[in-house]
């Protein structure tokens, strides 16, 4: 009797016990389950306002080589585009090398509350800098001497009559083949094919005035920006053209050339009849295009994430 006493006294025993543990256990995955929900919580918030500050950055870095102004209402309407306008918390700007931002929200927990943690901010930041062009694709078929020191603003004519595609500071190249009517769609579009640095190109012959005339005419009234203003990303007036050192210079012709770099040109006026040059100035700007090990620092720029 004794015996059968004590173990049901056991028994009984081990009974409560195993409904501590059971509710022990309940909690513990409670925590776990609510600290899962909250992790992933901050997980999707962190990476939804990384890639925000990456699209801030990244557009504000593209305004480098205009206003400090400029790139703050740039980082400031991608941050409105996203329905935030109070997360920028950190803007460092060095114009015409590099922008740093970092965002910070607010994000409201569920089960941490049980705690006392109601919310837990959360921070994003990116960097990204300016790199020389060295390879890309949409290029004019003109291209500058390396040897000449740009001075940007300053007043250029790019000569594109038959005896300066051939001699002289400024050419007119062959991309894509030699002929006018090829020479006059990549005036007019950009050549479609990737160039980089150490690419050899052949200059082209012939005259082409008549068709460099037509295209600069309507590329100069084809830009809705007042003329001189330069911050309008989209202005037809602008092109992206090759720097170049004489590769194979014979029979006083240069035949070739090997591009070393790359500049944007602006058109400032259109052409007459009697025009044999296009005149415009060289100006600093951020598009289209990579960073190649090697490119000559022309004023064109590409963009990439630093941090």
């Amino acid at each position: 009797m004794i015996m059968l006493y004590l173990l049901k006294r056991i028994l009984k025993e081990e009974r409560g016990d195993t409904l501590i543990l059971g509710a022990i256990s309940l909690m513990v995955i409670l925590a776990m389950a609510g600290l899962a929900i909250d992790g992933s919580l901050l997980y999707m918030k962190k990476s939804q306002l990384q890639k925000e500050v990456n699209a801030a950055v990244l557009s504000g870095a593209q305004e480098l080589t205009n206003t400090e102004q400029i790139v703050t209402d740039t980082v400031q309407a991608i941050l409105d585009a996203h329905n935030d306008t109070t997360s920028l918390s950190e803007l460092d700007i060095e114009m015409g090398n590099k922008l740093s931002l970092t965002l910070t929200k607010p994000v409201n927990l569920t089960f941490a509350r049980l705690f006392g943690f109601e919310k837990v901010d959360v921070k994003a930041h990116a960097a990204a800098g300016l790199e020389s062009i060295g390879k890309a694709v949409g290029a004019a078929p003109l291209g500058i001497d390396e040897s000449i020191q740009l001075e940007y603003l300053t007043e250029y004519k790019l000569k594109v009559d038959s005896s300066d595609s051939l001699i002289g500071n400024f050419g007119i190249l062959a991309l894509g083949g030699p002929g006018a009517n090829t020479y006059e769609e990549n005036l007019r579009i950009g050549y479609q094919s990737e160039i980089k640095i150490g690419d050899v190109i052949d200059t082209q012959t012939g005259n082409i005035a008549g068709k460099t005339r037509d295209v600069v005419n309507q590329r100069v009234n084809g830009c809705s920006q007042p003329p001189g203003d330069y911050s309008l990303r989209e202005c037809s007036r602008i092109i992206l053209i090759l720097v170049y050192k004489p590769y194979d210079f014979a029979e006083n012709q240069m035949k070739n050339i090997e591009v070393t770099g790359f500049a944007y040109f602006y058109i400032t006026d259109p052409m007459d009849v009697n025009d044999t040059s296009i005149t415009g100035v060289f100006i600093k700007r951020a598009g289209s295009g990579d960073f190649v090990v090697g490119s000559k620092d022309s004023g064109a720029y590409s963009i990439r994430l630093t941090e």
